[in-house]
């Protein structure tokens, strides 16, 4: 006698497996670890930080001259 199998839990666990591939394939294309995410986080900082520290500070108009 044949094996009863549910037709829907076959295709359920057949959905699951093609989500989970293309979930992993989407996380090597675009995923980048929490390290990496960090760094680049720090080295965005201090591009910001080094750039404020070359900006020239405010000028104060300068008085007018007496007539």
């Amino acid at each position: 006698m044949a094996e009863i199998i549910n037709l829907r839990a076959v295709r359920k666990a057949k959905d699951k497996a093609e989500a989970r591939a293309q979930a992993d394939a989407n996380a090597v294309k675009f995923g980048r670890r929490k390290g990496d995410k960090a760094l680049e986080a720090a080295r965005l900082e201090k591009e910001k930080r080094d750039l404020d520290g070359h900006a020239l500070p405010p000028q104060h108009p300068s008085p007018k001259p007496p007539k």
